[in-house]
């Protein structure tokens, strides 16, 4: 079945050649390459310089074995967000009632989607030096309150790395590395019954090291007119009014006009029993991300 498959902790020793055999349910059996394991040196930093208009994140790490020498680099993004409201009531079992979940607090996150890879070839010593590894613009919707980036580094054998930079020129002018291809890149799997099947992927063997940085907003420059995050919840898109209108009957009882979700009550004005409120896309976070904090974060 379609998914994502994970075998036991394996260990297995640098310099040892393996391959990977799959057999699907279609009774169809696939091989990789014999590959050599490889072991990934520590990640040294991670770092990152707030520019004019974006900040600017960097990679740094060295081998000295000097057996690395190519490298690869994924990473998943963090950023916690607050929506416009805080609501303090919700519809519940039929009446507005105290809200008891915190929606106005949120974390979104993304994993990268280009491929970001180097090697040390000209160089004398096996050392990374501040590779760009991705930026973010000062007006980005990550950035209000509190971003983390989790990057992991493979080691890569020359035919891995040959692969990648193929996917990398060939995505590089399409958007992404989960868009459709123009061409097709074949690597080092192949159909053991049917050698004339295109196959796509690469099989590499090698360990995985990784380093979390965070980034608080507070450590941002806070003058410059560009710095100005983007969140989607600006008060030209999110205003508030309030139900029952001030004059006149409601047109629908209150637990009849919220019901459908539509807009969400923020809080109440006394002693008329009427609710300020906006819509859910305003209101509730939950709709851009999710209100259960992240292990990790602080």
């Amino acid at each position: 079945q379609p998914g994502t498959y994970r075998s036991a902790s394996l260990a297995l020793a640098t310099g040892t050649k393996v391959r990977l055999r799959i057999r699907t349910g279609r009774e169809q059996e696939y091989g990789s390459d014999f590959v050599a394991v490889k072991t990934t040196p520590p990640i040294d930093s991670v770092t990152w310089k707030a520019e004019t208009d974006r900040v600017q994140i960097y990679t740094h790490a060295h081998d000295d074995t000097k057996q690395s020498r190519y490298y690869r680099w994924t990473y998943d993004e963090t950023w916690q967000f607050r929506s416009a409201f805080d609501s303090y009531y919700e519809l519940k079992d039929g009446r507005i009632q105290l809200r008891t979940e915190d929606i106005f607090t949120c974390w979104g996150n993304e994993s990268s989607s280009s491929v970001r890879l180097t090697n040390t070839l000209k160089l004398d010593q096996d050392v990374v030096s501040a590779y760009p590894l991705t930026f973010l613009l000062s007006t980005s919707k990550k950035l209000p309150i509190k971003y983390s980036i989790l990057v992991r580094q493979y080691a890569l054998t020359p035919e891995e790395y040959a692969y990648w930079e193929e996917i990398r020129k060939t995505t590089e002018n399409i958007g992404g590395l989960y868009d459709p291809l123009p061409t097709q890149v074949t690597g080092n799997v192949h159909n053991l019954s049917d050698p004339d099947e295109v196959v796509l992927g690469f099989v590499g063997a090698q360990s995985v090291t990784q380093q979390r940085i965070f980034i608080d907003n507070k450590q941002l420059p806070q003058i410059m007119p560009t710095w100005r995050a983007i969140t989607g919840y600006e008060a030209e898109v999110c205003g508030f009014t309030v139900y029952p209108p001030p004059l006149g009957p409601p047109p629908l009882p209150v637990n009849v006009f919220f019901r459908d979700g539509t807009f969400v009550p923020i809080d109440e004005i006394s002693p008329q029993r009427s609710y300020t409120y906006s819509t859910a896309e305003c209101v509730d976070c939950r709709k851009r991300g999710t209100n259960v904090k992240p292990s990790f974060w602080p």
